[in-house]
């Protein structure tokens, strides 16, 4: 397969019309390797692709792709058949991710947001963990679901929030509040946020529920217009006094690093999708330093090619590495393990993926060269998209404090 738009002519990059068909044969290639989706087809892939720049440039939501994604069920591929799902396990959804991400970052990153509330509540049914039945059955009935996890001032992510839950006599809650980041932001119905219940002084507590997006004092601010990924709308959501039903308080902890069981399923979903998307960008961009490389003309003498210089090949085997680890890597903690370093596990490999798909990135730019950072080139805009990978909670100094305090027997 070869792409169109892979390494446009820009900024007097020249193309050797002598030269065979550009091709990638890596293994970890959606152009090599053989996927085959459960949902989409290489025409709704390209139809993706072909969005994307519009959107971005627009700073508009994926309004199209989101149609189509509902309209093939996408949105609904973890859950059970019995619930009108397609079952796919966490190893077959991080796949679907990793190649959506490839053709279209910003659809892929946001709709992430949406599947490991899926995922993680079929997952957590299966094994036992009460309460989620309304879960399943809203997502299979159609609503959207969003994370409402992201605060301003708030470092230590799920371990604390800035956002209050005043508990009430029905077992409901009152939130009252800001969170920041709300992917989906046009499209979701329910919005799933940890918030503190501060009742008991001495002793406060994190609440994991959802919030409905009709329900009195819920407002979206639109103050998304960043660097990358803009397509996900993730603007602020602000509550003030919303009422979170009582049945749909899916987990309660004290304030610190101590989750119940289905935090932890959840955190075992999110971090492996999370990371497929980030390894799809990192793919693509490599991909079209790849095809470019084996194009675009040289002046110097004994080569006619870029892929002939010695640079280049060390450039793309450097890369090449760094992804095969990351997909490695990442492909294991798809099938987690019981165990506390388990859980470190998922964490490392957000972190790992993440930097690395920076990384990778950025040796792209350096094989293309000065086409990469015209705005008529696909590379600038894969360059924007990756920076957004290590903030996303936890971040990379969270991450990495956890794995070190436990590594140095400190926690």
């Amino acid at each position: 397969m070869t792409v169109t738009d892979a390494a446009p002519s820009v900024l007097g990059a020249a193309q050797d019309p002598s030269s065979p068909d550009p091709h990638v044969v890596s293994g970890t290639s959606p152009l090599a390797d053989g996927f085959r989706s459960r949902f989409f087809t290489e025409a709704d892939y390209q139809r993706f692709h072909a969005r994307a720049p519009r959107y971005d440039a627009e700073n508009a939501f994926f309004a199209d792709d989101f149609a189509e994604l509902v309209a093939a069920g996408y949105l609904k591929a973890p859950l059970p058949t019995g619930l009108g799902g397609s079952g796919l396990s966490l190893t077959e959804l991080a796949q679907e991710q990793r190649h959506l991400a490839y053709w279209a970052p910003a659809t892929a990153l946001a709709v992430n947001m949406h599947l490991y509330w899926a995922g993680s509540a079929t997952d957590a049914s299966a094994r036992g963990i009460d309460g989620l039945d309304w879960l399943l059955q809203d997502i299979a009935a159609g609503q959207v679901f969003a994370a409402g996890h992201g605060e301003r001032g708030n470092d230590v992510g799920l371990d604390d929030a800035q956002v209050r839950a005043v508990p009430q006599e029905d077992g409901s809650y009152r939130i009252t509040g800001r969170k920041v980041f709300t992917s989906l932001s046009p499209v979701w119905n329910q919005i799933g946020v940890h918030a503190r219940d501060d009742s008991d002084p001495e002793n406060p507590l994190i609440v994991h529920t959802f919030v409905n997006r009709d329900t009195p004092g819920v407002r979206i601010e639109e103050t998304w217009d960043t660097l990358g990924v803009r397509a996900t709308a993730s603007h602020d959501t602000v509550f003030d006094n919303a009422l979170a039903e009582s049945h749909k308080t899916v987990a309660r902890h004290p304030v610190g690093p101590v989750y119940p069981d289905y935090i932890g399923v959840l955190l075992a979903w999110y971090l492996p999708l999370l990371s497929s998307v980030y390894f799809g960008i990192a793919r693509r961009a490599l991909d079209i330093a790849i095809l470019g490389a084996q194009t675009r003309t040289t002046l110097r003498a004994g080569i006619s090619r870029h892929a002939q210089k010695p640079a280049v090949q060390r450039q793309i085997a450097q890369a090449e590495i760094k992804l095969e680890a990351v997909s490695a890597f990442v492909d294991s903690v798809t099938h987690p393990e019981a165990g506390d370093w388990a859980g470190l596990r998922a964490l490392a490999a957000k972190e790992f993926a993440t930097t690395t798909a920076r990384e990778v990135v950025d040796i792209a730019v350096q094989v293309v060269g000065a086409a990469s950072v015209s705005k008529r080139h696909e590379l600038e805009r894969l360059y924007r998209d990756v920076r957004t990978g290590s903030l996303h909670p936890p971040n990379t100094d969270a991450v990495l404090e956890a794995i070190g305090t436990v590594a140095l027997g400190l926690a």
